[in-house]
Parts: structure tokens; C-alpha cells; sequence
């Protein structure tokens, strides 16, 4: 089961969290029912249902909650913004306090890994643990800036049907080096139905304006003030090179490193088992059962 929240973010801005209520286990928490709280922060261009899968082994102990970020998802997409760094660390830091998650378990993958160790880094006392998955902490650049801004261009929209979808993102987008399924898969959930065919559900210009706000800096100072314990996941064919993964972990007061075999950047999403095996062992060795 799933059930919708409405949460108001920074500026009254609406955002939708998805609470995934499956009963947890005899003895599972001391916290209420429903356990210790999990806040799953999706990445740029995602969506909460990307992590479905996740929070559905998540709720049998915890209590899962998936966000959509402003301009993604069903959560509200304002013309102007404000698309700032500091406003998404807003956003999450509301959606814990309305939803009682505190202390709270943040498991981020790439842009949401980014708000959810700035969140632990501003508000220790709300955080209990925290999951980075395949986000880097050095800065990008504004090449990197004007690959995205060109691959937004190459992409065929309109789509004539999600089977195109998926086949252009799982196999011909020219920025693959090989074939990717799942990838397509993750992109046809991103779509939405127009008149004209199938367009991103999102504005490319507003990502773009997101990005922005983040991929010119660097985030070592701010890692280095998360307090709590923290597991750095990458996939090995992914976007966090293996040094940077650990030098992150090094950096981190109390980091602990992780990687998973055969998985590029969405790693939870294209290897679900092996971020499952990554990711138990640190969540139990962290959280009250």
C-alpha cells in the first residue's frame, strides 16, 4: 500500500510525499508502530516512485517515505522557482518535521543525496543516519553544465509511445555505452502523455536552472559536518569514481563505504538486489530494532 501526503515547502510551494504502509515486523521498533522514520530523496529528474521497490523492503521495519522534490513528481513545478540549493535543504527539513520522521533516516541518490547531507550537516539534531548514493562532493564545472544543456536538446520529443521511450534511453541515446533497460524503464516513469505524443513530465529548463545552483561548487565542507553515520554507495560503472567515493568516506566523521557490481549511476533503481545487500546491514547496525 501506498498513500499520498500533501507537505508545503519552502514558500507554501506544495509537495507530495508518498508514505509506503506496509505492517512492520513483531518487535520492529520502539518508536511507534510504524519504526524509525526513512525520508527517500530521489535524484535530478526523478521521481518518489523510483523508489518503490526499496521503500516496499524499507516499510516491513521502517516507516518509508519517498518525496517528490519541487519541479518533479506530482509535487508543484513553480514558473520562477526558487530552485536554489538552500530552498530543496528547506523543502526536506519541512517534509521531516510535518511528517514526524525525526530523527530521521535520509537515503539521497545523486541531487538528493546532495540536499539530504546538507540537511544532516544545518539540522544534526533532526538526522539519525544517512545513505549517499552515487553523488559526487567535487565540483563539476560549467562543461559539465553544457553536456546536460546539449543532451536536453538531442533528446526526439515528442515520443510517439513509451516503447520509444525506453528504447532511446535504454538503447540509442548517443551517450550510452552500451545497452541500458532499465535505464529506459526509469525514463518512461518521467513522461507524461500530450496531445502530441509523450513529453518529460518536468520543464528542462527549470532542471537546467536546479543544476545550476550546485554544480559549480563543491560540498567537502559540508560533508565534513555531517555527524552521523553515513554509508557512501556507488555503482562500479556509475558517475562517483571509486577514489572520490572514499575520500569522501574519509572526510565524513563516521563514513563507511559500500559499492555495487554491475550497476551505473542508478544504482538503486537498475541493481535493486545489490543495493538491497548494501544497504540492510547499515541501516540495521544503525537504527533501533
Amino acid at each position: 500500500m501506498v498513500r499520498r501526503i500533501e507537505v508545503s515547502g519552502a514558500g507554501g510551494v506544495r509537495l507530495a510525499a508518498w508514505e509506503f504502509t506496509d505492517p512492520p515486523k513483531a518487535g520492529a521498533g520502539r518508536e511507534g508502530a510504524r519504526g524509525p522514520g526513512v525520508l527517500l530523496l530521489h535524484g535530478l529528474l526523478g521521481r518518489a516512485a523510483h523508489w518503490a521497490e526499496t521503500a516496499r523492503w524499507l516499510s516491513t521495519r521502517y516507516r518509508a517515505v519517498a518525496l517528490d522534490q519541487r519541479g518533479h513528481g506530482r509535487s508543484q513545478k513553480p514558473a520562477e522557482g526558487p530552485f536554489g540549493r538552500s530552498t530543496y535543504v528547506d523543502d526536506a527539513e519541512a517534509a521531516v518535521e510535518q511528517l514526524g520522521l525525526a530523527p530521521v533516516t535520509l537515503i539521497g541518490h545523486a541531487m538528493g543525496a546532495l540536499t539530504a547531507w546538507q540537511l544532516a550537516a544545518r539540522r544534526p539534531d533532526l538526522v539519525r543516519a544517512l545513505v549517499i548514493c552515487d553523488m559526487r562532493a567535487s565540483a563539476l564545472g560549467a562543461a559539465s553544465q553544457r553536456e546536460w544543456a546539449e543532451w536536453f536538446r538531442s533528446w526526439p520529443v515528442p515520443f510517439a509511445t513509451l516503447a520509444d521511450v525506453r528504447k532511446w534511453f535504454g538503447e540509442d541515446d548517443p551517450t550510452l555505452e552500451r545497452p541500458n533497460p532499465p535505464r529506459g524503464d526509469f525514463f518512461a516513469e518521467v513522461m507524461a502523455e500530450r496531445s502530441d505524443g509523450w513529453r518529460p513530465a518536468f520543464s528542462c529548463r527549470q532542471m537546467l536552472k536546479v543544476r545550476d545552483s550546485w554544480v559549480y561548487d563543491a560540498h567537502w565542507e559540508e560533508l565534513a559536518l555531517v555527524e552521523c553515520p553515513t554509508l557512501v554507495v556507488r555503482g562500479l560503472d556509475g558517475e562517483l569514481g571509486r577514489a572520490e567515493a572514499q575520500e569522501m568516506v574519509r572526510v565524513l566523521p563516521r563514513g563507511q563505504y559500500a559499492e555495487v557490481v554491475d550497476a551505473g549511476h542508478l544504482v538503486h533503481y537498475d541493481q535493486p538486489d545489490g543495493w538491497r545487500r548494501a544497504v540492510e546491514p547499515f541501516l540495521a547496525s544503525v537504527l533501533p530494532v
